[in-house]
């Protein structure tokens, strides 16, 4: 036998449907990469199971039950009655992580989409413009960069969280703390992403398709909003992604301190200070603050893991083996 003929034979030999497949679309080969990263596979599934937990679970508590006292309950242990136990005015802690984690995953998701419009008009508009617009907005950005973010959030929380009265959206009523979070956590955190949107911006404005859409008399919006910034997505996703994490953190802190959001609205972090407002609660009463943190500890790691594989999926210099 022949080199060429040995060659030929041990070469694998491919169906006739697989030579003829036609190559993957964008959307294909970015699930593809995006399912082989096992972490974030295992942050979805997860991410999914806190949503059901919080979402679905209110079918079956309601609001009213959530926030029921009854001082004859007060701290009792997990049981089958009460699965994650009572705290010290009674009131069902399953139920109360349930809606809790409604309120906290609400807040992540809104705080976020105010950073990515922030962040992406202020970021696009510099990017696209350049010169003197450019170095005004950037300087804006390094100014807001300097603020501690933690500490302006406390101090605006306790200055109009009270102020702010509670309002009623599908059926629920929550504190008016909750709008004051969102939006200060929101528009302190989108300097980041404003950046990386403006160097995008600074990348792709010089590429061809861009010169050439220029010279044919297409407007300047259309151009910022229909041929650049779908080509920067895929930083925004991942960004937008980790910054739900972020928030959800960021409000923990300050509910944690007594400053966030404030009862009757539940949160997984004012559950937490409501435990840790007594050393002996720690100590004797573990449930009373392990079941809110570990699920704090789930939907922040869940997260990152989702926006740890969507930074690889989207990666154009990666490959799908």
């Amino acid at each position: 036998m022949s080199v060429t003929d040995e060659a030929i034979a041990i070469a694998p030999r491919f169906a006739a449907d697989e030579l003829e497949a036609p190559p993957l679309t964008l959307r294909q080969l970015t699930w593809r990469r995006f399912r082989r990263h096992k972490m974030a596979m295992f942050g979805t599934i997860m991410l999914i199971l806190l949503i059901v937990y919080s979402f679905v679970g209110a079918l079956f508590f309601t609001e009213d039950y959530a926030n029921l006292t009854d001082t004859s309950l007060r701290l009792q242990p997990p049981s089958r009655e009460h699965p994650f136990g009572t705290d010290t005015v009674g009131r069902d802690i399953l139920a109360r992580t349930i809606y809790g984690g409604q309120i906290s995953l609400l807040i992540g998701l809104t705080a976020m989409l105010v950073e990515v419009i922030v962040g992406v008009l202020i970021g696009a508009i510099a990017g696209y413009y350049g010169g003197w617009l450019d170095a005004l907005l950037m300087r804006f950005t390094e100014a807001v960069f300097v603020i501690p973010s933690i500490f302006l959030l406390i101090v605006m929380a306790k200055t109009f969280g009270t102020e702010i009265p509670d309002l009623s959206l599908l059926g629920r009523t929550f504190s008016g703390s909750v709008i004051v979070v969102v939006l200060i956590i929101g528009l302190t955190s989108w300097m980041y992403l404003a950046r990386i949107v403006r160097a995008q911006f600074i990348s792709l404005k010089e590429r061809e398709f861009i010169l050439a859409a220029r010279a044919t008399g297409t407007p300047a919006w259309q151009i910022i909003w229909g041929h650049i910034l779908p080509n920067t997505m895929a930083p925004i996703i991942v960004s937008a992604t980790l910054s739900i994490a972020a928030a959800i953190l960021s409000e923990s802190y300050i509910s944690f301190l007594g400053m966030g959001v404030q009862p009757p609205t539940a949160t997984w972090g004012n559950m937490l200070q409501t435990a840790s407002s007594d050393f002996t609660k720690i100590q004797n009463a573990p449930w009373f603050w392990v079941f809110p943190g570990l699920l704090i500890v789930l939907t922040v790691l869940s997260i990152n893991f989702v926006g740890d594989g969507l930074r690889d999926a989207l990666d154009p210099r990666s490959r799908a083996t």
